[in-house]
């Protein structure tokens, strides 16, 4: 006779809770205390930036002539490495009249760069030119001039240096001068006379 194997009955088991179990009174004051957590973090107010109103997509009404140019550092001394006339050679490029604008961090680059850069700082500190004074701390040209164009789609940034024009073309509806095979050729203009799709 073979024996019969017993089980227990299921009902009979004794269950234990686990601890992580929300009936348990220190699990839901955990549940209450998230949950006004969660409720706290749904009022926070997300800002969206503003996009300029004279961008009609890439394109910026804002930029009529006579144009402002501002110029960077690395582009004035291009323009005396290719022996070039700055306001008449940027009027020839764009077939407008162009205020050219100097910043004091483009000054004060200049300044620190010593005797090499004495022509350049020479053009710069001519008196035809616009000058912009920075209300911000230190002499890093770069940043002031992203940040002036960011906030303000009204020029045209002159520049040759590479970094300074990949953060330029980030931001949409702000073309680029830069000095090229002897001549000022700008790009993202849209009404420019020859455009130039070659990036630098």
């Amino acid at each position: 006779m073979s024996r019969v194997k017993k089980t227990r009955k299921f009902a009979a088991v004794k269950r234990i809770i686990g601890q992580r179990d929300a009936r348990l009174k220190k699990n839901q004051n955990k549940g209450e205390a998230e949950g006004k957590r969660k409720a706290k973090g749904d009022d926070v107010v997300r800002e969206i930036p503003q996009v300029s109103s004279s961008l009609f997509f890439q394109y910026n009404t804002a930029l009529i002539p006579p144009y402002n140019v501002l110029v960077d550092t690395n582009f004035l001394s291009h323009t005396v490495q290719h022996k070039l006339e700055l306001l008449s050679t940027m009027m020839d490029c764009l077939y407008a009249k162009c205020i050219p604008i100097i910043t004091s961090c483009v000054l004060g680059e200049l300044e620190k760069l010593g005797t090499k850069y004495r022509i350049a700082l020479r053009i710069a500190r001519d008196e035809r030119w616009e000058r912009l004074k920075c209300d911000h701390k230190g002499v890093y040209a770069d940043d002031c001039i992203v940040d002036r164009v960011s906030k303000h789609k009204i020029y045209i940034v002159a520049t040759n240096d590479r970094d300074l024009k990949r953060r330029v073309r980030k931001i949409p509806g702000v073309p680029i001068m830069s000095v090229a095979r002897g001549k000022y050729v700008v790009e993202r203009l849209p009404d420019a006379p020859e455009r130039v799709t070659g990036r630098g």
